[in-house]
């Protein structure tokens, strides 16, 4: 892993809680709009982490184009269908899945992409530590457990502010995955916290052990309104 720049910075933080994906992707437009006109007056506003839990959904990044037909038969299955400027190809999101959408500026952490992405993945990797599940970092994208994904990876960077982000799957249901390539692995699997343990982990009880992860692998302090108990243990 790339060496940790980021060091002793504050991080504000909100949780949305369930949400449909076009209002998670307005609130980031929203904060990141506010980080690009901020650099033109010379100030540097709160970096922010937004947390939240999405309403089904299926989203592709900017290497992936579908046929109509395909956009229409998975909403027919119940879900949205959104594309994005992230990286990666086709995933799903939904409840029982945590989002983690940073909005950071990372000039102002002399961090380069590669260890941003890096970080995220710690994170993910630490959080199902927390819980006693063994996850790691592979040649594919994402963190994993054995052939199994847990947690997906797309961002978007502009002028060093970044977008989208991280995705853990808690007890949501997998079936979803069913109707797509997932990121477009052939013959890769996805799994999540729940399965893994063998115990109900909601996004609520997975919450607190994140936002640790998060403070411990970015070396920060998060501030927030929300009443979210940090010293959660699993």
């Amino acid at each position: 892993m790339a060496t940790k720049t980021f060091q002793g910075k504050r991080i504000l933080y909100k949780n949305l809680g369930k949400i449909n994906y076009i209002d998670g992707l307005l609130a980031m437009k929203e904060i990141a709009n506010l980080q690009f006109k901020a650099m033109k007056m010379n100030y540097q506003p709160p970096n922010t982490l937004l947390l939240c839990e999405h309403f089904p959904v299926y989203t592709t990044g900017i290497r992936d184009k579908k046929s109509e037909e395909d956009v229409k038969h998975l909403r027919k299955l119940g879900a949205e269908f959104h594309y994005t400027n992230r990286g990666g190809l086709i995933t799903f999101h939904g409840p029982g899945q945590l989002m983690c959408y940073p909005v950071l500026n990372l000039k102002c952490f002399t961090m380069s992409v590669r260890c941003y992405n890096e970080m995220l993945e710690e994170v993910a990797i630490k959080t199902c530590n927390r819980f006693g599940v063994t996850a790691r970092r592979t040649v594919d994208p994402g963190v994993w457990i054995d052939n199994s994904k847990i947690a997906a990876i797309g961002f978007h960077v502009s002028r060093w502010i970044t977008s989208h982000g991280l995705g853990l799957n808690c007890n949501i249901d997998l079936d979803w995955f069913d109707n797509i390539v997932p990121c477009g692995l052939v013959g890769k699997g996805v799994t999540s916290l729940s399965v893994e343990t063998w115990k109900n982990i909601t996004v609520e009880k997975a919450t607190g052990p994140f936002l640790n992860a998060f403070q411990e692998v970015f070396d920060c302090e998060l501030t927030n309104n929300n009443e979210i108990d940090l010293n959660n243990n699993v």
